[in-house]
């Protein structure tokens, strides 16, 4: 691996996740079996086959377990996660373990290929943070049945791609922002308000586009902060629920 890029992959659970994975028979998430290989084996192998990456850092609550999943082949690190997702990010990003610039990503991004991360990386590198969103309109095409969270602007309603990119020191004023802001981030409205009653305003109206809202909010906390829109319906599918499963195994299968 050669790549200038680290990866962190998040492979730890939410409260309330512990029933998903043991529906399944395992203790914890990301070893979910999809199509026959664990959710986070397979997102490690994508990043893995992505030449832009250089490194690969796994966070998680359970480093023994989640290591002893992996291919004793595989190219990471495995690290215990601290207090919430932003701080446990916070604290490694930029160090020795994940030099900038810096790629997030889940295990439970079991579709995600190297062509959709290129295709982000390639339009994330003129700002401090980049986010991976995705089109209603490019989602319901192919998984018409699919329910996510949509965010809604002038132009279009989006969804969370999983994929964020952070550039350089001033990344660190996004995690702090994220810090506070975990538990709205299935609550679009609740989400936007955080960054201001005027910018919940324009969202609510739809007199603002996701472009300009990322913007204004970046400046906000004095950083450059933009979308990145994917083509790749599959990039918007996390695997968080049993109809996510369903959808994904259909797809790894060929099916869907």
């Amino acid at each position: 691996m050669s790549g200038r890029w680290s990866a962190i992959l998040l492979a730890g659970q939410r409260p309330g996740e512990n029933q998903f994975a043991a529906s399944f028979g395992v203790a914890l998430k990301p070893l979910i079996p999809v199509a026959g290989r664990t959710m986070v084996e397979r997102v490690v192998a994508t990043l893995g086959d992505c030449p832009e990456i250089g490194r690969i850092l796994v966070l998680t609550q359970a480093p023994e377990a989640i290591a002893a999943a992996l291919p004793a082949s595989a190219p990471v690190a495995v690290s215990a996660s601290g207090d919430g997702i932003a701080r446990s990010i916070a604290a490694v990003a930029g160090g020795p373990d994940a030099p900038w610039p810096v790629l997030v990503t889940t295990a439970d991004h079991v579709l995600l290929t190297p062509e959709t991360v290129a295709a982000f990386l390639a339009q994330a590198e003129d700002c401090d943070v980049a986010v991976a969103m995705v089109e209603r309109r490019t989602v319901l095409a192919r998984f018409p049945a699919t329910r996510r969270t949509w965010l809604r602007f002038a132009g279009g309603a989006y969804t969370g791609a999983n994929l964020f990119a952070l550039n350089r020191p001033a990344a660190a004023k996004a995690l702090a922002v994220w810090s506070e802001i975990e538990a709205d981030r299935k609550k679009g409205w609740r989400l936007v308000a955080r960054f201001g009653p005027m910018l919940l305003i324009r969202a609510l109206t739809r007199t603002i586009g996701l472009q300009a809202a990322l913007e204004r909010a970046g400046r906000r906390f004095g950083l450059v902060a933009k979308p990145v829109i994917l083509g790749d319906a599959r990039a918007a599918v996390d695997v968080d629920k049993p109809a996510d499963h369903a959808l994904a195994t259909a797809v790894l299968e060929g099916r869907a």
